[in-house]
């Protein structure tokens, strides 16, 4: 998939606030301070179009992208820990769940770990509602960058073992040096051919 035209449509906490349109939309998922929005960032080719913040729980709504005016990227808020209050953090998971339930163009989502880190009870539990609603999702581990190839390797079948997923079905990622980029574009191209193949 080649980037040519990105356009931010609008944030939203509730469905009667989703865009209304028939685009195919990829949401985006991870734990607070994962590397979610530099994924997004790296992947458009755009250096803020997603905001980006050292301080967990920087995005507390679900944000509309369209790319090349054929598809959308959904971010999500991010969840586990964030300095926000409690009250805030308690709305995101109905807000997360609703838009994964009820959003019928929903095409497939990109669960993001990062890679020095075991995943824990959400993204295991997150992996078992996608597979139970046949939700189509991609496994990317972030900030590969900061571990030698071995330990890259180390950790990536450390990952694979807790998902219970084949290493071949695992993209490693770092906004950094751009590695899996294309990986990643790749497959949600192919996930749009099998989109557009069955409507």
């Amino acid at each position: 998939m080649k980037i040519q035209d990105v356009q931010f449509i609008k944030s939203a906490v509730k469905p009667d606030q989703y865009p209304d349109y028939d685009f195919a939309e990829i949401a985006f998922a991870g734990r607070s301070n994962v590397g979610k929005s530099s994924l997004i960032n790296t992947l458009i080719q755009r250096k803020d179009m997603v905001k980006t913040s050292s301080k967990p729980g920087c995005t507390q709504l679900i944000n509309f992208f369209l790319v090349n005016e054929t598809l959308s990227l959904v971010d999500l808020p991010g969840y586990g820990y964030a300095k926000v209050s409690k009250k805030i953090r308690a709305t995101w998971q109905p807000m997360v769940e609703t838009y994964l339930a009820g959003r019928s163009n929903l095409l497939g989502l990109v669960l993001i770990i990062d890679i020095r880190r075991d995943p824990g009870q959400e993204e295991s539990a997150l992996a078992d509602w996608l597979e139970s609603r046949k939700i189509p999702y991609l496994v990317v581990l972030t900030k590969a960058d900061k571990l030698s190839k071995t330990q890259q390797q180390k950790r990536c079948a450390a990952i694979c073992s807790r998902l219970h997923r084949d290493k071949n079905a695992v993209i490693l990622f770092s906004a950094k040096t751009r590695l899996g980029r294309e990986t990643v574009l790749d497959e949600i191209d192919n996930l749009m051919a099998w989109y557009d193949q069955k409507g």
